[in-house]
């Protein structure tokens, strides 16, 4: 996980850093923020999994920076950090998922970031969905790998196949697991992808060539991708058709 260090302390920002480092898969992205404006500032150009805010900063404090940050759908996941415990209540209404007080103890802070990396399905979901309510299809594809919340470019992805309850997303520079149907991707990106069998959907834009084996099966070849793709029997004519139109 990328966590950004937000506290106008630097002796607090430095005992934090030292704790992280022996979280493992935890970094900490540098510059630190000192204020509000700043953390505001580093959370767009760094993109972090995790900030790690202070409450009481100069300008904005930290209630008012992650009341901003509930307006991005692809936010940090917020963890205050503060010397004092009566801001608690106020910080679960600007959707924080931790509270440590300071002096924070190392046990608790592996705690808090343990539970930002365990994104929920129920969380993973209606951050996929919350483009959709414009009914306007995702520029983005939102993901949980070993790194955080992965953001996948639409044009970046090459195909999806189904296996069992879990789709397998392969996209310019590598694959990962998204916990969504291939049905519903269908749906949404139609103009975009194409049904080749009842568990795979291509890129329109990554085929190449539409090709017969010795076997006598249809592949389908798309660019940046090694081996081609099986198309099935009752998919091969839509395929054909569109292959014309390409």
């Amino acid at each position: 996980m990328k966590i950004l260090i937000a506290d106008d302390e630097p002796l607090a920002r430095e005992r934090v850093t030292r704790l992280i480092k022996n979280i493992p898969n935890c970094s900490v992205l540098q510059p630190c923020a000192e204020n509000g404006h700043e953390a505001l500032e580093l959370v767009e150009r760094l993109q972090p999994d995790v900030l790690l805010l202070d409450i009481g900063m100069p300008g904005l404090d930290g209630l008012q920076v992650a009341a901003q940050l509930c307006e991005q759908s692809d936010a940090p996941a917020v963890i205050f950090c503060t010397a004092h415990d009566d801001y608690a209540l106020q910080a679960f209404e600007v959707s924080a998922i931790g509270y440590l007080v300071k002096p924070i103890r190392a046990e608790q802070l592996q705690a808090a970031l343990e539970k930002a990396q365990r994104l929920n399905r129920v969380q993973l979901a209606a951050l996929a969905r919350a483009p959709s309510a414009t009914n306007a299809p995702r520029s983005h594809l939102s993901a949980r790998t070993h790194k955080g919340i992965e953001l996948i470019p639409l044009e970046h992805v090459i195909h999806f196949v189904a296996d069992n309850k879990y789709v397998t997303l392969r996209h310019l520079h590598g694959e990962t697991l998204l916990d969504e149907s291939l049905k519903s991707l269908e749906d949404e990106f139609a103009e975009r992808f194409v049904r080749i069998h009842r568990n795979a959907l291509v890129s329109r834009a990554h085929i190449e060539r539409l090709q017969r084996n010795p076997n006598g099966y249809y592949e389908l070849h798309l660019r940046d991708l090694a081996e081609p793709l099986t198309v099935s029997r009752r998919h091969v004519a839509a395929v054909r058709k569109l292959m014309d139109e390409l």
